[in-house]
């Protein structure tokens, strides 16, 4: 994910990290590298993830005290690079967080693949997980198992709708529905009535829900597709032909690093886009707020921020790695991720529960349950080896979209089409 956006996620791959170094904690045992050493678990973020993780493993522990486990807390910045060089070791991590460039380290053979694994333990991941059970797949072969997914969901500002006489979102808005709530929102020079969906995974949901696909099942480049160019074309039209969205310039112009998720917070913009990790903006809020599901194009689709768990290629305890992982993902650990407010837990059953739905740290009423609604609509995206290429291709393409110096969503996916082709096929 782009960094602008990542600086409040602790997710993503650029997400909160710590300044240098390697912090390693350990459950119990010392050193590493040996079949019946401590597995090793790297992850990236910051003292939330950090002390989170070892609460995670020492309920691993107390249940399987057969199991050790050190803990590495490696910067986001450096991550695949240190993890990356510790597999060509021949030490590489026993369990290793991986996002969305799971597969540029599952192309390069760097990770096990997990059926066989997943399949003796009498892991159902579909009814663990939903729909993102499969999310790390690549290649009929499954690469990690989800440990932190949250769906992209709605914030809205309760005072604003209820001034205007809006009635709250829902899931059944429709795109003309959000349109209209949004220009009754905004005033000009004062509020907007949305953030905006410039990030890929905001304005990919809107491609999804409109039937269209970045790359398509086969792995094919359909960016340039009627459906895709016809969601980006109204995505930018919010901001340049109906006013509802600040532009780049008129964000620049409420501060430093200022977007969605902090104009929100400063109620600027009625609606956001955006994931869990915005509720933590809200903390001092000085209107009502809440959350809700995204609306719906032609179908109901949104984006999913999330993590999973994966195995090195050379691990040297695979068998235990895996009882490690089907534990953590399971609902005594994974309540831990929502009880310090570090994110949403994968685990379906979590997210429906007491402890999800009314964690004792949050003092506003706010409807939790539209992630367990949203799970529903979550999209696969495409975790492509390239997917870092991908990335700068689609920010090299619609750079001067998103500035309005381009006005023309045919022109500047028919540009991002053209270059995730060559990139695609260059790497085949």
């Amino acid at each position: 994910m782009t960094l602008d956006r990542a600086q409040f996620s602790r997710r993503g791959f650029l997400g909160l990290g710590v300044a240098a170094g390697v912090i390693t904690l350990t459950a119990c045992g010392s050193g590493a590298g040996s079949s019946d050493g401590p597995l090793v678990m790297t992850v990236w973020g910051g003292e939330t993830d950090r002390a989170t993780y070892q609460k995670r493993i020492d309920l691993l522990v107390k249940k399987y005290p057969e199991l050790k486990v050190k803990l590495q807390l490696i910067p986001s910045e450096s991550y695949a690079q240190k993890v990356q060089t510790m597999i060509a070791g021949g030490n590489g991590p026993d369990i290793m967080q991986v996002a969305e460039n799971v597969n540029v380290y599952s192309s390069k053979n760097q990770l096990r693949p997990l059926d066989d694994l997943a399949k003796s333990a009498g892991l159902d991941l579909t009814e663990r997980f939903g729909t993102i059970g499969t999310l790390y797949s690549y290649e009929d072969k499954l690469y990690a198992i989800p440990d932190r997914s949250g769906a992209m969901i709605v914030y809205y500002n309760k005072t604003l709708f209820e001034k205007k006489g809006i009635k709250a979102p829902t899931a059944e808005w429709t795109w003309d529905d959000t349109l209209d709530a949004f220009k009754e929102l905004t005033e000009k020079g004062k509020t907007w009535g949305y953030g905006g969906a410039g990030w890929w995974p905001q304005w990919w949901s809107m491609a999804y829900q409109n039937g269209g696909a970045i790359i398509d099942a086969n792995g094919k480049p359909t960016a340039d597709s009627d459906e895709v160019v016809e969601a980006l074309q109204w995505v930018g039209d919010l901001t340049f032909k109906h006013g509802v969205v600040p532009t780049k310039a008129q964000y620049a112009d409420m501060g430093t690093d200022v977007g969605g998720d902090q104009a929100f917070a400063a109620g600027t913009v009625a609606v956001n886009a955006t994931g869990f990790w915005a509720i933590a903006g809200q903390a001092e809020s000085k209107f009502e707020w809440d959350i809700a599901p995204m609306w719906r194009g032609k179908k109901q689709a949104v984006a999913s921020f999330g993590s999973g768990l994966a195995i090195s290629r050379t691990a040297k305890n695979p068998d235990n790695a895996f009882k490690a992982i089907d534990f953590l993902t399971s609902p005594a650990p994974q309540q831990q991720i929502i009880a310090a407010a570090e994110d949403v837990p994968a685990n379906l059953e979590v997210q429906k529960s007491e402890a999800f739905l009314k964690p004792a740290w949050m003092k506003s009423e706010v409807n939790m349950g539209v992630f367990a609604e949203s799970s529903e609509f979550l999209f696969k995206a495409p975790f492509i080896p390239e997917w870092n290429e991908m990335l700068a291709a689609i920010d090299t393409a619609t750079a001067d979209f998103w500035l309005g110096k381009e006005r023309s969503a045919k022109k500047a996916l028919a540009a991002l089409q053209k270059n995730l082709e060559s990139i695609i096929k260059s790497a085949g």
